[in-house]
C-alpha cells in the first residue's frame, strides 16, 4: 500500500455539514469524496469540471438593465418594499 499523508482545508461549519449530509446519501465521508476528487484530477489531468463565475438569469439581467436605464421602481427599505408588495394584490 501507498504511504498515505494527511489533507487539511478550513471551511465553514455550515458548509462542512451540508456537503456531509450530501455525501452520506451517496454513501461516502469525506475523505472517501476527496479521494474520489484527487483521482479525478489526474484522470482530466485538472478539475474535472467547468469553474464558472454564477451568473444572472435572464429575468435578472432584464431587471438590471431596467434599473440601469432609470426604470423599475425604488424603495428607501426592505419594510417599504414589501408594503408595495401588499397593496399590489
Amino acid at each position: 500500500m501507498d504511504k498515505t499523508t494527511t489533507v487539511q482545508a478550513r471551511i465553514s461549519d455550515d458548509l462542512k455539514a451540508q456537503v456531509e449530509c450530501i455525501l452520506s446519501s451517496l454513501g461516502l465521508n469525506t475523505s472517501d469524496a476527496i479521494r474520489v476528487f484527487f483521482h479525478q484530477v489526474v484522470n482530466h489531468g485538472g478539475l474535472p469540471f467547468d469553474m464558472r463565475v454564477k451568473a444572472p438569469n435572464a429575468e435578472t439581467w432584464a431587471a438590471m438593465r431596467e434599473l440601469e436605464n432609470g426604470g423599475g421602481i425604488r424603495h428607501k427599505n426592505v419594510e417599504d418594499m414589501f408594503k408595495s408588495w401588499d397593496n399590489e394584490e
